[in-house]
């Protein structure tokens, strides 16, 4: 049987009704006509360039991932610096990286969820495409544990029990990202 996820406006939706949501660190921001508040985004870009430098030198570079990383974040409902964390733990920034379970790119993706949620020819290696799934995924599982990021994290990465790989993302989060 086919997982289904709901899509991420929805999905942001639900969360915004779901228990735990008015205590979570941060609300999506978009602007009156429903995209994307641009003030909010020049504010992030310049706030995270200096700790995104460390992994990533070229400024185009980093301006273009953090707009598309806000982007979707934004969409899915999630604070955009958990996803900054989060890429930390699993790529280091590295789109192309596989780990030793195949899991692909900057948000680590596992190539099954192609078939779950994409297209055959999804490239997981393509900054853009992977910020999608990984904060599709990540919703998701932050919807299913009604806003525990504990819970929430564990899931994403396969962990769920345990609090190591949480632990990780929420340190580098505190570290580098807030």
């Amino acid at each position: 049987m086919k997982r289904r996820l709901v899509s991420g406006v929805v999905l942001g939706l639900a969360l915004a009704l779901s228990p735990g949501w008015a205590d979570l660190p941060h609300r999506p921001t978009f602007a009156a006509g429903g995209g994307v508040d641009h003030h909010h985004l020049r504010h992030f870009q310049a706030r995270m360039h200096a700790p995104l430098s460390r992994f990533i030198a070229s400024t185009e570079r980093r301006e273009a991932l953090l707009a598309r990383l806000y982007q979707e974040a934004q969409l899915a409902g999630l604070p955009p610096a958990l996803v900054l964390a989060l890429i930390e733990v699993e790529s280091a920034f590295k789109p192309d990286a596989i780990s030793s379970a195949g899991a692909v790119g900057l948000m680590q993706i596992m190539p099954f969820w192609v078939a779950e949620l994409g297209l055959p020819l999804d490239d997981l290696t393509d900054p853009n495409r992977n910020l999608r799934y990984g904060c599709t995924i990540l919703a998701h599982y932050l919807a299913v544990e009604n806003g525990d990021f504990t819970r929430a994290l564990a899931r994403y990465n396969g962990s769920l029990g345990q609090t190591w790989y949480p632990e990780r993302v929420m340190r580098a989060w505190q570290a580098h990202w807030r």
